[in-house]
This record gives structure tokens, C-alpha cells and sequence, in this order.
């Protein structure tokens, strides 16, 4: 089956965006969320881009167009779904919704049923929502939509390479369900548990297998991501059983298994001994060298999936650097298919539809369509050799660098990253602030109306004055400080009207980054953002968001927060440069929020919140380069927030990790008070708070352990709040906890927010009481 033949090296995507060019399927689905539009035009809607998407790839030249890769909102949901794996708790539903209404009560929750967990996908800013799987849990095949996406497109004469994910990480990616519904409970190990059910998992698969050979394809992808992190013995070993099975059994498609989103590392040693025919490899971003890969025995007899392309940045690769590299490969594996090294649904459509863009950055930018072009030019080039078009080596492109900038860097000392004791900085800020025990907040974003998204669009279409958009955004934010008087919140926020997505927001005030107009990534269901692209280097040229802040705090005697982004979460959100190493970019970040943080303290904002969100997500996957990685990240975020007085609170908001490594390098960040997304995983938080009482060790700060999930549609009652609060109360001075949600409230409405909030403030204040009552005994 060797790839080059008469027709050349083969060519491959191994997934492609699916929200739409112009976010068709984000309109579609708030549409039908809002009563607006019909469950046919939704249908409609996804039919008409699943056509879209594969038709436009097989029109490029592309060999093998990849399928199975739409989804109305989670593709890992979608697939645990694909073998009957309903979470437990939603199974007295399933009877009574429609299933596309049912699917979305997973996604979105209701007041009676928390949605399935929202989680970070491999480092990626994609969140999936988190299967549950318990001992009740039986797997049964639901192909419909698979097959019936297969057979429309064979209809137009494409057969599709249908994509699923491989079982090992399918059942690494749930989570054990609630105990109630977990007969297991106690002490279970999770690894364990979930890996216990591949057995009864694999005969599902050789079903869906016997069912493809049988419609007529021939090859089947099957994803493990996990594998590019780092594994147990005993997950290594349900590796090599799964596919010692799958690859012989009696009826099936040739198979391709992926490693995506980094180092396949022991995992591709076992599959080139298994009878799979074809793997692939994730080598934009773990670069293996030809001579370490023909060590590997048996694969030399294998397809490679050289996936030299990659999914998640929007670079152009160095096409005589890739197609040198692409030789040495091919001396090694002959049969060789030119691809990505992951889907390409972290990147946007089209970079020819950008105009503003300034043509020397354009000119190095490709997005999903021109990485397909370059795997389909790759493996011409590769089969032919490279064209006179390829033979005029473009000029290199040289962005003018800052001198200041770089001199600033260079000049940081130790010292910069560094404040006084946090318990001198405690005793000045509660003498300052005054703040009641476990104040309640929130961490920043509140719901933008239509009118302020219309006035910001009539701003940047020159249709309105900025001084009439300052006073609209003005007078929302008076709207926002008066509702959170009323609750009764204890430090206020502004509402953030003013930003459009945090890291844009910041990102259209610094000097060394470009932007889209249609450059929209899909985050999470209809969630979308443009990530901006930091290109150059970085600058202040002016404050940024005191003019709203003392605004805001003009208008009450609460203190109001400042809120900055830190300098890890614009480069973990952003498409960074790779011209230099991401530790001097981060730093250049650094000393822009550094003069954003000194000049909010300066106009007398007290409190300031400098979030970090992503910085797990650029933690390596292995553990190598994890203490280097955190190392610098943190002195990042350090230079960014010690330029302040003692008296000045430092907050943060980080998502959650149970990795102590990742606990260690919270408390290394120094902030005063950090609040973490912990909703439904925030035992590793208390065990963590229990560690600092027990042993002088853990989060010695303030902490706000975020008691309820900003982006479901629930709303919680005081008592579930209370109940959180009182665990976390029991396992920290009290003096230290923060009342919170885990997120931003931009996505919520106003008759979800504010129940909400009169709740969390309602169950803070019930541990106040009961704090005071203690003292008083």
C-alpha cells in the first residue's frame, strides 16, 4: 500500500474547523437556544457545513479528506456518545427530550441538572465538556450521523476518512460520575477505574469497524491525544492490548492511529509492532529525527503520517526547511502522507479574507485553507520535486525590532520580581481596605447588552462619535456598580463593557500585535474568539484601562478592582512569533501590564486583578520542561504585578490543576489572593488548603475557590454555596477565603447573574455570622 506510486506522496488533513466561515453554526445554535429558529434549520445549518467543509477540501487536491469532525458543540461528548456512553445522572431525561435537546442539557445544564464538566483540551484554548462514566456505564453504537455524513459525501463522489477518538483516550478524557450514581465511591483509583471498562469498550469498536468496511471505506482514524502526555505503565499496557486487538480484528478499514498535540513517545514503539497500518505524528510540534525514528521496530512497514504542518499556530512553515526534513522521513518510512500534526480546528478559515492586516505579517500567516494548500504543495514537491515557483526562495522577512523594548528586558533585575512579606502586605491591606471576613466578589466580565455590542460596532465602522460611545459605556458601567451595591457584593468590578474578548481588548492597545476581522476559534460550543497575532515586539504606548476604572470608583466608596491580563494568558491566547524564545516575549508583556498595574495604583484604584486563567495551558504535556516552563512563567507574572505598595491588593485568577506542580507554582506567583475555577473539582483546592494548615505548606494566600459555574446557565441556591464554602472554611483561616464564581459573567443574563450572586453573597455571609459566633465563644 505504499503511498508513492503513480499518483505520488499522499496528502492529509487530520481535522478542519467547523463553526463556519463567518460563524455560521455559532448563529444557528443561539438561534435555536433562544426560541428563535427551528431544530430543522439547526439541522440544516450543520448539514450545510459538514458539505461545505468536505467538498472545499477534496476541490484542493487533498488525497484524503478527513470526516466525522462536525460537531453541534463537543466533539469528545460526540464520541463518547457514539458508544452509548450517557452520563448516569442525565439518563431519567433521555426518555422525555428530544436527543438534540437532550445532547445540549449535557452541554448547557439546567436548575436541576450542572452540566457536564467544562475542561481544557491538551493545552489547546478548546474546552470539551467532560463525559462521566461509572460502574453502571454500557457502551452501545450510535453511528447515524457518522454513516449518514459518510454516505452524502460519497454521494458527490468523496469517501471520507471517518475520525473518531481511539478508546484509551476516550475513557481517559471522562471522569468518574457523581457518587450517588458511583457504586465504586470511596478511594477509587480513577486511572484505573475508567481503564477497567476498555474491555467492554472494544467490541463496540470492531462493530463501527465491521460497519465502515462494509459501507465501502477503507481507512478510519482513530485519535489518542493522551498519549502525547506522560502515562502510567497501566495505561501504557490497556494501550498495547486495545490495538494488539483492534488491528487484528476479522473486519475492518485500514487504520490510521494519531498522536496529536505533541511527543508520541512509548506509544508509537507499540503500535509499530501491532498490525496497524498507519500512524500518525504530531511533528511540528516534537520534531523527530529520521534516525531516531528508524530505531523504531516495525515502522519502516508502516504509513507515516508526517504531520510537519502545524494545527495550532498560523505561521507558514519554512517549505524548503519541511520539504528537506520531508526527504530524510521519507528515506526512513517510503510510505509517507503529507498532514497536519492536529486538527485544524484551533486556527481560523481563511487569511485572504483579512484587509487590514499590513502585508508583511500577512504574508507569513496561514490559516486553515492555506495549511491545506501547503500540505497539498508539500506532497507535490515531495513526488516531483520543488517547482520554479519554489526555486525563487522568497525574500526572509525581518520585522523591525523595538531597541527600548529590548533594552528594558534586558535590564529586569531579581529584584523587580519581588514584594514585601504577604503577611506585612495582609496587616497594610486589611488596615486599608477594611474588608469583612470571606468578602464576596466577582472576578471581573459582566453581560454586554446588544445596545453596547451595536455602539462598539458603530465605533469601529466610524458611525459614531468616541465621545458618545464613552458615555454609553459610561453609563452601563454605573448600571453594573449600582446592581452590585445592591446585592451587596463586598470589592466591586467595573463590568469590562468597554473589552470586547479580554485578550483583544489588551492586545488593540499594545504596539506588536496584528488582528482579524474574520479570524474567529472556536473555545467551547457557540463560544468563539480571534485570537490576535503578537508578531513584534511589545509596548505601552498609553493606560489602558484607568480611565474606566476610576470611573467606576468614583462612583461608590466600595473599592472597585482593577482588571489587567497577565502577560502568560495573552501569550497562551494569542498566535505568538517563534522567532524568539516565549520567556523573552513573555517578559516584554510583563513590563507592559507592570506600567498599566503602577499607573492604576497611582490613580488610587486599591485592588487590581491581574489574570491568569491559561497559564496551565502552556504547560508541557511531560513532564520535561514543566520546572523550566513554570519557572519563567511565573517570574513573568511577578514582574507584571511588583512594581506596587504593600497596601495594594494583588489578585489572580487561575484555572484549576490538581498537579502539585502546578499548586507549588500558584503559590510561587505571590498574589494576595488567588481565585481558582474549582466548581466541581475543587476537592484538590481543599486538600491543598488542608496542606498549608497541616504542614506550613500548600496555598498560604487568600484564596477564592470559585463555588459556582459561570459559564452554566444554573443558578445555585444558597445552601449548595454554603456547603462549599463551609468545606473550604474548614480547611483555611478564614481570614484568607474569598467568596466567588470561577469566571467571568459575560456569557450569562441578567435573570441567571443576579439570583446568583444574591445567593453567594447570602452564603458568605451565613460563614461570617458563624465565624463571629465562634470567636465570640
Amino acid at each position: 500500500m505504499s503511498s508513492k506510486g503513480a499518483e505520488g506522496y499522499g496528502s492529509s488533513v487530520l481535522g478542519y474547523p467547523r463553526i463556519g466561515p463567518h460563524r455560521e453554526l455559532k448563529r444557528a445554535l443561539e438561534s435555536y437556544w433562544h426560541g428563535s429558529s427551528t431544530k430543522e434549520e439547526l439541522i440544516a445549518v450543520g448539514r450545510e457545513l459538514q458539505e461545505q467543509a468536505f467538498s472545499e477540501l477534496a476541490a484542493t487536491g487533498i488525497t484524503q479528506v478527513p470526516g466525522n469532525t462536525f460537531s453541534y458543540y463537543d466533539h469528545v461528548l460526540d464520541n463518547a456518545l457514539l458508544f452509548g456512553a450517557v452520563p448516569t445522572r442525565f439518563k431519567p431525561l433521555e426518555a422525555d427530550l428530544d436527543p438534540l435537546d437532550f445532547y445540549f442539557t449535557m452541554c448547557r445544564g439546567r436548575p436541576d441538572f450542572p452540566p457536564l464538566e467544562l475542561v481544557k483540551f491538551f493545552g489547546t484554548n478548546y474546552h470539551y465538556r467532560q463525559p462521566e462514566l461509572d460502574e453502571t456505564t454500557e457502551f452501545s453504537l450510535h453511528p447515524e450521523a457518522l454513516l449518514d455524513e459518510f454516505d452524502r459525501a460519497l454521494e458527490r463522489g468523496i469517501e471520507l476518512r471517518p475520525v473518531v477518538l481511539g478508546p484509551v483516550s476516550l475513557l481517559l478524557l471522562c471522569k468518574i460520575g457523581p457518587k450517588g450514581a458511583n457504586p465504586a465511591g470511596g478511594a477509587v483509583d480513577e486511572a484505573s477505574f475508567k481503564l477497567g471498562l476498555l474491555d467492554k469498550l472494544l467490541p463496540i469498536y470492531e462493530e463501527l469497524f465491521e460497519i465502515l468496511a462494509k459501507r465501502g471505506a477503507t481507512c478510519v482514524q482513530l485519535d489518542e491525544p493522551s498519549f502525547t502526555s506522560d502515562h502510567s505503565a497501566e495505561e501504557l499496557a490497556a494501550f498495547e492490548r486495545a490495538y494488539q486487538r483492534l488491528s487484528t480484528s476479522a473486519m475492518r478499514p485500514r487504520m490510521l492511529v494519531t498522536g496529536p498535540y505533541g511527543d508520541f513517545g512509548e506509544a508509537l514503539t507499540i503500535l509499530a509492532q501491532t498490525k496497524v497500518e498507519a500512524i500518525g505524528l504530531d511533528l511540528a510540534s516534537h520534531r523527530v529525527k529520521p534516525d531516531d525514528l528508524a530505531k523504531v521496530p516495525g515502522i519502516k512497514r508502516k504509513r507515516l503520517y508526517a504531520g510537519v504542518i502545524s494545527g495550532r499556530n498560523v505561521w507558514r512553515a519554512d517549505r524548503f526547511v519541511t520539504l528537506t526534513y520531508l526527504n530524510e522521513l521519507a528515506a526512513v518510512c517510503p510510505d509517507l502522507v503529507v498532514s497536519t500534526g492536529c486538527t485544524l480546528l484551533h486556527v481560523p478559515y481563511d487569511v485572504l479574507v483579512e484587509y487590514e492586516i499590513e502585508g508583511n505579517v500577512a504574508d507569513r500567516l496561514a490559516f486553515a485553507k492555506q495549511k491545506t494548500t501547503e500540505v497539498v504543495s508539500l506532497a507535490k514537491a515531495l513526488t516531483d520535486g520543488p517547482s520554479d515557483k519554489w526555486r525563487k526562495r522568497p525574500t526572509s522577512v525581518h520585522f523591525k525590532q523595538k531597541h527600548a523594548v529590548r533594552q528594558r528586558v534586558y535590564a529586569v533585575t531579581p529584584e523587580m520580581r519581588e514584594r514585601e512579606p504577604y503577611e506585612v502586605r495582609k496587616a497594610a491591606q486589611q488596615a486599608k481596605l477594611q474588608l469583612p471576613l470571606v468578602p464576596a466578589t466577582t472576578l471581573g466580565s459582566f453581560p454586554q447588552t446588544d445596545a453596547i455590542r451595536q455602539a462598539r460596532y458603530e465605533l469601529g465602522q466610524g458611525r459614531l462619535a468616541y465621545d458618545e460611545y464613552t458615555d454609553r459605556i459610561k453609563a452601563e458601567i454605573e448600571a453594573t456598580i449600582r446592581l452590585q451595591e445592591d446585592i451587596g457584593l463586598d470589592v466591586l468590578v467595573h463590568g469590562e463593557h468597554e473589552r470586547n474578548d479580554m485578550i483583544q481588548y489588551f492586545a488593540e492597545l499594545l504596539e506588536g500585535f496584528a488582528f482579524t476581522h474574520n479570524g474567529w476559534v472556536q473555545v467551547y460550543g457557540s463560544r468563539c474568539v480571534r485570537p490576535p497575532i503578537l508578531y513584534g515586539d511589545v509596548a505601552r504606548p498609553a493606560p489602558m484601562t484607568v480611565e474606566w476604572a476610576t470611573f467606576a470608583q468614583s462612583l461608590t466608596d466600595k473599592p472597585v478592582k482593577g482588571m489587567v491580563t497577565g502577560p502568560v494568558t495573552m501569550l497562551a491566547r494569542s498566535f505568538v512569533r517563534q522567532d524568539q524564545p516565549l520567556f523573552d516575549t513573555a517578559d516584554q508583556v510583563a513590563l507592559a501590564i507592570r506600567d498599566e498595574v503602577v499607573d492604576l495604583e497611582r490613580a488610587g484604584v486599591k485592588i487590581i486583578q491581574v489574570d491568569e486563567p491559561a497559564i496551565r495551558e502552556l504547560l508541557p504535556l511531560r513532564h520535561q520542561g514543566r520546572e523550566e516552563y513554570l519557572r519563567w512563567a511565573v517570574g513573568a507574572f511577578r514582574l507584571a504585578t511588583s512594581g506596587v505598595k504593600a497596601e495594594t491588593q494583588i489578585h489572580t485568577h487561575i484555572g484549576y490543576s490538581g498537579l502539585q506542580i502546578v499548586v507549588d507554582a500558584i503559590e510561587e506567583l505571590d498574589a494576595d489572593v488567588t481565585a481558582i475555577v474549582a466548581t466541581r473539582s475543587i476537592d484538590w483546592v481543599l486538600e491543598a488548603l488542608k496542606g498549608d494548615v497541616s504542614e506550613g505548606a500548600g496555598l498560604t494566600r487568600g484564596v477564592g475557590p470559585g463555588v459556582y459555574e459561570s459559564r452554566s446557565a444554573r443558578i445555585p441556591d444558597i445552601d449548595e454555596l454554603d456547603e462549599l464554602l463551609t468545606r473550604a472554611a474548614e480547611s483555611i483561616d478564614v481570614d484568607r477565603l474569598w467568596a466567588n464564581p470561577d469566571g467571568g459573567l459575560k456569557t450569562r443574563h441578567g435573570w441567571q447573574l443576579e439570583p446568583s450572586l444574591r445567593n453567594l453573597v447570602a452564603a458568605a455571609r451565613r460563614i461570617r455570622r458563624r465565624a463571629a459566633k465562634a470567636q465570640e465563644q
